[in-house]
């Protein structure tokens, strides 16, 4: 299984913008334990952090080619970007969106998000976890019939997700 993950715009500031927000990890650090994660599930991981609109989409389209699911977490384009979302469902691939913070603990503007009705889901709110709660998922919706009320595919599994905040 080979999986794009998408980080978007501001992500390469991680560990120094808003750290009350966004925690003190690095995008370096989360990007490592997102290929420790992909490993111990035995997914190819690709790992892109982007800035502009236009750079994203393109990583959308071309993954077409070679993805079989897209993490993406937007950052605020996801609060307005259509083009993001229309590249999304252009391209025919499950995608989970994710955000480090809680959206909707935050300004009212964050609440939105354009870009969720065309993933097949979000988390969102558990930091770095997020994107390995995301990779799991990805997994789950990958692997045949799709039963969204369960994610966790046995009790070993389950264990590794346990969060403690």
């Amino acid at each position: 299984m080979r999986v794009l993950v998408i980080h978007g715009p501001n992500l390469n500031l991680l560990g120094t913008r808003e750290p009350q927000v966004y925690g003190t990890k690095t995008l370096d650090d989360i990007n490592g334990e997102i290929s420790a994660c992909a490993q111990t599930l035995s997914i190819d991981v690709e790992i892109k952090q982007l800035n502009s609109e236009g750079q994203i989409i393109e990583a959308l389209h071309a993954a077409r080619d070679h993805a079989d699911a897209i993490i993406i977490n937007p950052a605020a384009y996801s609060h307005y970007s259509h083009a993001i979302a229309d590249a999304i469902a252009a391209i025919d691939l499950p995608a989970i969106e994710v955000h480090l913070s809680n959206i909707f603990a935050r300004e009212p503007f964050r609440k939105t998000s354009v870009v969720a009705p065309v993933c097949a889901g979000s988390i969102a709110g558990f930091g770095a976890e997020s994107y390995l709660l995301a990779l799991r998922a990805a997994v789950a919706i990958t692997a045949g019939p799709t039963n969204r009320s369960s994610y966790i595919p046995d009790e070993a599994a389950a264990t590794d997700i346990l969060l403690s905040r």
